[in-house]
């Protein structure tokens, strides 16, 4: 009979101590009774029979404390009906049904831990992102199994991934995959490259990219060499330009060309003038020039009669010639051939400057008895105007003859060196 059983001796499982107070056994503290119960980086985590050593950065859910085990209090235990089934089990009718100890609140589960049934007991389930050490649930450190393809965060329970700058999480919400920052306005102010990870800006031709990587800045040609244009150079947005004086036209991109005003009929003379194209302009001359005592005997020709004493001293005949050189032109230069259009039997033939070089700035180079080189001996800057009278003197010692005839060569120095 359970009334004559001897319940003076209380004995505990390892892990409790009977409590005299409560009649019950009690869980012993191993983490307060038992010194450096964890040695290191470990903590101690007290559990209901024993203790556990975590690491200190774990995250314990702290369950409630447990109904103490039961004691030897056989007075109570012969106070409960007799259960013929198995533990867990309750009798209905002639047999045994499982009990849901879930549904009737008889378990022992942490508030965060599900309660699940099973046949004679049940089991409490950690949520998810954490595991069971004991009756405790502790976090999983899912960054440790490297699931994010750069970056991973932890959270109680949980996780999350992150990426680098551009970059943006996949669908899977794990892997990475390049952002086109392009297609997503990249501040870049003419060209956008994307690039893995990134993005490059670029300029048109004739911009530099800025200081900040995404401006573009006009770059100015004709700061860096005064060679690009032969007479201005203008800068534009992402481009120069090469202009011209007035009276000339471009020639290609940069080169000056003399406009022949006398052929496009952009001139003022009138009928009784001839137009003469210089080098960036025109002039318009007197069809006539003779000058008394001369007379006109056909186009740029006049002739002093020998039977007006007036004519004694003076050439023969002049003719008129024009013509055009450029400023700074390089010196000695030869710039105009004189040619003898009548020789003489036995005669021999001199050249000179008879008038209009005052300063000395050309000669004559004789190339034999019939021609002469007129020749630039100094660098002359235009725009000025030079009237020459080329002499050729013929001389005849058998006849005691002497004649002479001359050029009358207007120059026209231009304004430029082109």
């Amino acid at each position: 009979m359970k009334g004559h059983l001897d319940c003076s001796v209380h004995e505990c499982t390892d892990g409790y101590q009977w409590d005299p107070q409560t009649q019950h056994c009690k869980d012993i503290n191993e983490c307060e009774t038992i010194p450096e119960a964890c040695k290191g980086e470990m903590k101690c985590f007290n559990h209901y029979g024993g203790y556990l050593c975590l690491p200190r950065s774990a995250s314990v859910i702290p369950a409630p404390d447990p109904p103490s085990q039961p004691g030897t209090n056989l007075e109570s235990t012969a106070r409960e009906p007799f259960n013929p089934c198995p533990l867990g089990y309750e009798p209905q009718g002639d047999s045994c049904v499982d009990v849901n100890e879930c549904e009737r609140d008889e378990h022992d589960c942490q508030p965060s831990q599900q309660c699940i049934n099973t046949p004679g007991a049940f089991t409490c389930q950690c949520p998810e992102g954490y595991r069971k050490v004991g009756t405790e649930c502790i976090d999983i450190d899912e960054c440790r199994y490297r699931y994010c393809q750069h970056r991973c965060v932890n959270v109680p329970g949980s996780f999350s991934c992150q990426c680098e700058p551009g970059f943006q999480l996949a669908g899977n919400n794990r892997s990475c995959i390049d952002v086109n920052e392009c297609d997503m306005g990249a501040p870049c102010q003419q060209r956008c490259y994307n690039t893995y990870g990134t993005f490059l800006c670029r300029c048109d031709q004739g911009y530099e990219l800025g200081p900040d990587g995404f401006a573009c800045n006009d770059i100015d040609e004709c700061s860096y060499s005064s060679y690009l244009c032969q007479f201005q150079c203008v800068n534009e947005p992402g481009k120069f330009s090469c202009q011209c004086p007035e009276g000339y036209q471009l020639l290609g991109t940069r080169l000056c060309q003399d406009i022949n005003e006398c052929e496009t009929g952009e001139h003022q003379c009138t009928e009784g003038q001839t137009c003469v194209n210089i080098h960036g302009a025109s002039q318009c001359v007197d069809t006539n020039r003779c000058q008394s005592p001369y007379v006109q005997v056909s186009d740029n020709r006049c002739v002093c009669p020998v039977t007006k004493p007036a004519c004694r001293d003076l050439p023969f005949s002049i003719v008129q010639r024009y013509m055009s050189i450029t400023s700074e032109r390089s010196v000695p230069s030869d710039i105009f051939q004189i040619q003898a259009t009548s020789v003489y039997p036995g005669a021999y033939n001199t050249f000179r400057i008879r008038s209009g070089d005052h300063d000395g700035d050309f000669y004559i180079r004789q190339i034999n008895n019939i021609s002469a080189m007129l020749v630039l001996a100094r660098a002359v800057t235009g725009p000025q105007e030079y009237t020459l009278d080329l002499e050729m003197v013929s001389v005849n010692p058998l006849l005691s003859y002497q004649t002479s005839s001359a050029l009358r060569l207007s120059i026209y120095v231009g304004p430029y060196a082109f």
